[in-house]
């Protein structure tokens, strides 16, 4: 049969990026307790396609995430960037993977076990001369006003905040090792499944640590420089304001030597 995509094209254009969006596709992930989480991906790849080819092959992308039967870690994700370029005879490739994560959380009163969720994504750039992959987290926490609590007689006003995190790194971190360092950077993390002691310690405990979106990122700031493993950041706070009819956020991105 004709193969209309590698017709040549004489416009000479290159096109950056070329491919397929939205494929949903269920993957396994590795947790950092040893065992696999199986969960849905929303999956984009993509290519640099040459100025001299009219099109690519788009069922080819689609191969090639078969051809690893759905098992996402670091190195898996850097082989499925590299057979891209083979299978479609490119230079460089792109992946983004986004997913719901869920882990076990314990209530700081009541010690009942359930589960909370993050949203992951994994991004994936390769050519021929280097890999590149950036970890992307996106959480739910709490954060309460530190104005309010001052200039008010009794109580503070409080409201979820979600952070999102991305970085770069040397070595593997675990998802869960990213949550605690948001949760820590927070005035108080969220929870699944709560009973009235565990209401009573996590509304006192965030009254005792009130934080605005500034606090919140300058803490989270401080946190992911301790950690030697992670090159590069980029955070956003945003906060969802209870008494306001607006939100408030802060942003940093940095760069570590």
């Amino acid at each position: 049969m004709k193969d209309v995509q590698n017709e040549f094209d004489s416009r000479n254009i290159q096109i950056d990026r070329v491919g397929v969006k939205g494929v949903n596709y269920p993957i396994s992930v590795m947790t950092r307790e040893g065992d696999l989480q199986n969960t849905v991906a929303k999956i984009s790849m993509s290519v640099m396609l040459p100025a001299e080819f009219r099109g690519t092959h788009m069922s080819r992308f689609i191969e090639t995430l078969e051809e690893y039967h759905g098992k996402i870690s670091p190195e898996n994700l850097e082989l499925i960037s590299r057979r891209l370029c083979q299978k479609l005879n490119a230079s460089e490739s792109y992946i983004k993977f986004e997913f719901p994560y869920y882990f076990r959380k314990k209530a700081p009163a009541s010690k009942i076990e359930s589960y909370s969720k993050c949203n992951i994504i994994l991004e994936a750039f390769y050519n021929s001369e280097k890999f590149d992959m950036i970890t992307g987290i996106k959480l739910n926490v709490q954060t309460l006003c530190p104005c309010s609590r001052e200039i008010s007689d009794y109580g503070a006003h409080n409201q979820r905040a979600v952070v999102n995190l991305k970085i770069r790194c040397k070595k593997l971190v675990w998802f869960e090792e990213l949550i605690n360092i948001i949760e820590i950077s927070s005035s108080a993390p969220l929870y699944t499944l709560l009973k009235r002691e565990d209401e009573k310690f996590i509304t006192e405990h965030a009254y005792n640590n009130p934080k605005f979106v500034e606090d919140v990122i300058r803490d989270l700031a401080i946190n992911l420089n301790d950690d030697p493993r992670i090159l590069w950041y980029k955070a956003n706070v945003m906060s969802y304001e209870s008494i306001h009819d607006h939100d408030a956020f802060a942003e940093i991105e940095r760069f570590k030597n």
